[in-house]
């Protein structure tokens, strides 16, 4: 790996992430600075591809751990509850969010590699080959000249992706992009839980929705999340929760009902044990 690369990016992130360390300079592109290690931040992330280019992150999964540092990146195929820290600072990093669409788009106009149907993941962790930082090192140059951005950032992003495709989380990457792989029916049925987490369902009946057995689904959901399809609701429903706390003028219990819980002992229980303090005290936070 070039070392100059790593170094000219720090410059670049660390000019354009601002004073608050974080700025979104185009839809989907986010670039990230931290002076001091930080708490562990419960969150859902996106389907995204981050690299770091400085420092050390962390990011947690269900029981699964995953740490990338300078010159690695993570990819995240789907909506996953996690956890994450900046673990080693200075930090920079970069992240930018994967578009099904495109990578369909891209993987039918060229001739990239047509990755046999594999067991779906949800998150992995890779070296940074430079043929893969230097677009992204083109894409962060434009920021200094705002007026390129929108004529020039999509074919380097498509770039990127066309890199992504190639490198050894290829096979996610592809069926990210395919409408019928193992992977994108996980991604559906994440989008259902998702819009529809304070209702109860039964597995059979999600599984239907997209075109698995039950047994199947089961098998795939647990590999791509690290979490059963009940688990992942109630991690949904509390992180749903606290956005309400921090958000709206609704009392705790009313906001537990809300996010789907019948009793509102058991959601502060669960809410206690996922962010480490009862609901109201981040109805003060």
């Amino acid at each position: 790996m070039d070392a100059t690369l790593l170094l000219e990016l720090q410059t670049l992130i660390a000019r354009h992430a601002g004073p608050d360390g974080i700025q979104r300079p185009l839809p989907g592109l986010v670039v990230a600075t931290a002076r001091e290690s930080m708490p562990l931040q419960a969150y859902v992330t996106e389907p995204v591809w981050s690299l770091v280019v400085q420092g050390t992150k962390r990011l947690l999964l269900g029981e699964q751990e995953y740490t990338y540092s300078a010159g690695q990146y993570l990819i995240a195929s789907v909506d996953l509850p996690v956890s994450g820290q900046v673990t080693a600072t200075p930090f920079a990093g970069i992240s930018l969010t994967l578009k099904p669409d495109a990578i369909a788009a891209l993987m039918t106009e060229t001739a990239a590699p047509r990755h046999a149907q594999a067991e779906p993941s949800g998150i992995a962790v890779s070296d940074a080959p430079d043929e893969l930082l230097e677009p992204v090192l083109r894409l962060l140059r434009l920021l200094d000249r705002p007026a390129d951005l929108p004529v020039l950032a999509p074919a380097i992003e498509r770039e990127i992706y066309w890199r992504l495709i190639n490198g050894p989380q290829g096979a996610m990457l592809s069926q990210l992009g395919l409408a019928d792989s193992n992977l994108a029916q996980i991604s559906r049925a994440i989008r259902w839980i998702r819009e529809h987490h304070a209702e109860p369902f039964h597995i059979e009946e999600l599984a239907g929705r997209i075109g698995m057995s039950a047994t199947s689904f089961h098998r795939h959901f647990r590999r791509v999340t690290s979490l059963s399809p009940i688990q992942f609701q109630k991690q949904i429903r509390l992180q749903q929760a606290r956005t309400l706390l921090l958000s709206s003028s609704q009392d705790v219990a009313s906001i537990g009902f809300a996010v789907g819980y019948d009793s509102p002992s058991q959601f502060s229980r669960e809410y206690r044990r996922l962010f480490g303090v009862a609901p109201g005290q981040h109805r003060h936070a």
